[in-house]
């Protein structure tokens, strides 16, 4: 098949990657530094198993700025640009996903197009009412950041939000593409289809939430989490996972995903959904007062990016403990190799990773990463695994 890709982020990339062993893929982004990186063969995101694939297969994939090169003759069309959530209007920011379907259709008319970005509950619906078009579906992506392609290739499950013939076409593209046989694959209608990616990563948080409330729990009464985390874990039902705690939950999908389906409850009746949102708040002003109660003279920030693998910081759950560091006061230095300014949210940023631990009287880390062995004394985390 002739296959575009509209978007070149993790999810993006990642399925144009996937694909492109078995088709011609044309990935389409606006930015042209991204376009000229995927051409001449280098990977535009970060991601530990993108440069191996590439190296081990014959893709059949190019990259352009150009809409009508892109689009025109394919028979598929992926949308994959960012969708953040307007804090304004309480919803989904969609206009990227409107703006690359209303171009697919100025130059191709026939093409298949899949909505891989989080969108809110009914929007595909929608859109093809008030377009007048019946060959746009949704499919919702459960990757994770960094390992993208992995869960690509390794699929959970696959779930196509159109029961017929479009979404048996797209679920057997993407069961061709991965590695593993029987993988559950589930067609529904785009409504549900939407709702499961929301309650997914709603449920995600919620347990992220909970560990973590366990954890402020036991530190104020000054108990052993680990014991604790691991006695309940024991628990088949709840099971020895995502359980590890952190500063908060953070990153592309879990914050605005929560705060889209709490909007989406509009007017029903709920409690849990709100109290998930709310908790990320009251932990990350626990993690802050806890920090200060050690009286630090000068608080170190050891990496923005909080998941191994990753170069991405974005709603990263760090930033917002440090803004109430800086509120009350405190003196803050960041060590972030992957951000190229001096200052970032007025916090001086220190690039030699030496001086840094010199420097600092505490460093915060949400995981215990090795390059800390030697300070351990100082380091402030709230991980128990090492794990993300």
């Amino acid at each position: 098949m002739k296959i575009a890709v509209a978007g070149t982020g993790y999810v993006g990339f990642s399925n144009a990657v996937l694909l492109a062993k078995h088709h011609q893929v044309t990935a389409v982004d606006i930015v042209q530094a991204k376009v000229d990186a995927i051409n001449q063969g280098r990977s535009p995101i970060k991601d530990r198993d993108i440069d191996k694939f590439r190296a081990q297969h014959q893709l059949d994939l190019r990259a352009t700025t150009d809409i009508q090169e892109g689009y025109a003759g394919a028979e598929l069309v992926i949308i994959a640009t960012p969708t953040d959530y307007d804090l304004e209007t309480n919803y989904f920011n969609t206009q990227t996903v409107e703006q690359a379907i209303s171009q697919v259709r100025s130059v191709n008319h026939d093409a298949l197009i899949v909505i891989k970005s989080t969108i809110p509950v009914g929007f595909t619906k929608a859109l093809c009412e008030e377009l007048g078009d019946s060959q746009i579906i949704f499919s919702p992506e459960f990757l994770r950041e960094g390992q993208a392609l992995h869960d690509n290739l390794y699929p959970s499950r696959i779930v196509v939000g159109d029961r017929g013939q479009n979404g048996e076409l797209f679920a057997n593209l993407m069961k061709e593409a991965a590695v593993v046989d029987d993988i559950p694959c589930l067609l529904t209608d785009s409504t549900e289809a939407e709702a499961i990616k929301l309650f997914a990563n709603t449920y995600l948080a919620m347990r992220v939430a909970y560990f973590n409330e366990l954890d402020t729990y036991a530190a104020k009464h000054g108990l052993n989490t680990r014991q604790i985390v691991d006695g309940i874990s024991l628990d088949p039902r709840i099971g020895n996972h995502y359980n590890n705690p952190s500063f908060g939950y953070g990153g592309y999908c879990l914050p605005k995903d929560t705060k889209q389906l709490l909007a989406n409850y509009n007017d029903i009746p709920q409690t849990m959904i709100k109290a998930i949102v709310e908790a990320n708040d009251t932990r990350k002003n626990f993690i802050a007062d806890d920090i200060l109660a050690r009286n630090p003279q000068h608080i170190g920030i050891y990496r923005l990016v909080m998941k191994s693998g990753s170069d991405n910081f974005r709603a990263s759950a760090i930033q917002g403990v440090i803004e109430r560091l800086l509120a009350k006061g405190a003196h803050v230095t960041i060590f972030e190799p992957e951000f190229n300014g001096d200052r970032f949210l007025n916090a001086r940023v220190e690039k030699n990773f030496e001086r840094f631990k010199v420097d600092c009287d505490l460093i915060v880390s949400n995981r215990r990463e090795p390059v800390l062995e030697d300070c351990l004394d100082k380091v402030y985390s709230r991980d128990l695994f090492g794990l993300d």
